[in-house]
């Protein structure tokens, strides 16, 4: 599953699912696709985000990869900084956010 994220305020953002869903818990949503966030929560999600990037930067979001292919691991700190920079520019134009499928 692909899950694309919108807003007026930045580019859409598409991720795959198993990288996506938990990214958006840690926003503090259920992780349910399709989703939004109004402008208003937009900060906070970002905050939420950031906090749960900074407390586990090394969380794995790619358990179909072999434990022995470090070298192609991608940190959750790289997974989540275009939906942070979304998050960002939504929260300066005070715009809405969605997600789907």
């Amino acid at each position: 599953m692909l899950v694309h994220f919108q807003t007026s305020a930045y580019a859409t953002i598409t991720m795959f699912g198993e990288v996506a869903v938990p990214l958006i818990k840690l926003m503090g949503h259920s992780g349910s696709v399709p989703g939004a966030l109004l402008a208003a929560d937009v900060p906070r999600a970002l905050e939420r985000l950031r906090t749960g990037v900074a407390e586990h930067p090394g969380l794995r979001l790619d358990p179909r990869r072999d434990d022995d292919d470090e070298r192609r691991h991608v940190s959750l700190a790289h997974r989540a900084l275009p939906l942070i920079e979304l998050l960002e520019a939504a929260a300066a134009a005070e715009a809405n956010v969605m997600w789907d499928h």
